[in-house]
């Protein structure tokens, strides 16, 4: 999951909202952006459905990493999201879903 001592790292991270839908995103810093989520200050998706909580993160080399890994999350059904939350790592069969 989430090393914070990695503080050049990029963050792909899921949110589960009150309403129980998740939305995936990417910030350098997770707990800065989930609490901008639960201000209203996140994505406009987020702020129609607070409050969110964290529910996974990734940690990633790259920005261009991480935004792949975004892409790809969100093109996931609702039902691989869910098992993917549950891997520490982001698994390999990920990296090459389009």
């Amino acid at each position: 999951m989430v090393d914070r001592a990695e503080s050049d790292a990029h963050y792909v991270y899921v949110v589960r909202c009150a309403n129980g839908s998740l939305y995936t995103g990417y910030t350098k810093d997770i707990e800065a952006r989930v609490a901008a989520h639960n201000a209203g200050k996140g994505g406009r998706y987020t702020r129609a459905h607070r409050p969110v909580e964290l529910i996974a993160a990734w940690s990633l080399e790259t920005k261009r990493a991480a935004l792949q890994i975004e892409y790809r999350i969100k093109r996931l059904p609702r039902q691989k999201k869910l098992e993917l939350v549950q891997q520490p790592d982001i698994p390999k069969w990920l990296w090459s879903y389009k």
